[in-house]
């Protein structure tokens, strides 16, 4: 097994009254940013106290996304929810900590790549979500498969990863961590191949324990949002609603069920 850098693991767990979401995947273009920003926004819709941090200092696309929706806010008056938001890197433990107060939900979205923060706020996640297209290339990263037979042969360098995060988090605190994998962009694969990816991953989950749920098609609206900020959530700012919207509004339910998140407690009015 690799241990998380050290150091990394001896910051501080977190808050009983926040539940922390980690987006995690050291391959990029698994829609992990875009699917970190709609939970964001499908929570704070709830009315839940919602907090985002964004890792990936260097490309920085859910800070992007959520800039972009601050600017259409301002732009046209709309009173769309928004989280608070920061990105860090060096600065992760005053970041986190401050971004935890008064937080419901923090949700972080880490780097495509190996990074000493991304394995930090790993062992910190209640929920733990790794995004992945249905592809073998793709499962590469969590485990690997017999040429021919498609039997899954061992866990990857990334499955070891997570599992000494749950160690870490087990040790520091007694928690479990619930590790999400989560197959977006399932409607464009071939059916033979997707059978034996799916194969494959039941045979991973039940070796190193995770849980496995439909994620977001792929879907030109998706991309379409992301200069305005606006998310599936949004359907007063999109006018008439096209089949692809209702069924990717309907994707997001879905999978926002899957997550098994708890439900916030909104204040009542008096």
């Amino acid at each position: 097994m690799h241990a998380i850098n050290k150091g990394c693991d001896d910051l501080p767990t977190g808050s009983d009254n926040t539940h922390v979401i980690v987006f995690a995947n050291e391959k990029g273009g698994t829609g992990k940013s875009t699917t970190a920003v709609h939970v964001a926004i499908a929570l704070a819709v709830r009315g839940a106290r919602v907090a985002c941090l964004d890792l990936d200092h260097r490309q920085r696309t859910m800070g992007r996304y959520l800039d972009n929706r601050t600017e259409t806010v301002r732009r046209i008056g709309s009173d769309l929810a928004i989280p608070r938001y920061r990105t860090a890197h060096e600065d992760f433990e005053e970041a986190y900590a401050d971004l935890l107060e008064g937080s419901d939900f923090l949700v972080i979205d880490t780097p495509g790549r190996d990074d000493p923060y991304a394995r930090a706020a790993a062992t910190r996640a209640d929920t733990l979500v790794t995004p992945m297209n249905d592809s073998f290339v793709d499962f590469d990263l969590i485990g690997q498969v017999h040429p021919e037979t498609f039997k899954v042969t061992r866990p990857s360098f990334y499955s070891e990863l997570i599992w000494d995060a749950r160690k870490a988090r087990a040790k520091a605190d007694g928690s479990t961590i619930d590790w999400v994998v989560l197959r977006n962009r399932l409607q464009h694969i071939e059916a033979r191949n997707m059978r034996r990816v799916s194969e494959a991953l039941d045979q991973l989950a039940k070796r190193v324990g995770f849980r496995i749920i439909p994620g977001l098609g792929e879907r030109v609206i998706y991309r379409e949002l992301f200069p305005s900020g606006l998310t599936m959530l949004d359907t007063k700012e999109f006018g008439g609603m096209g089949l692809g919207h209702v069924a990717a509004r309907q994707e997001l339910r879905e999978m926002m069920a899957g997550l098994s998140l708890p439900e916030p407690v909104v204040p009542q009015v008096a």
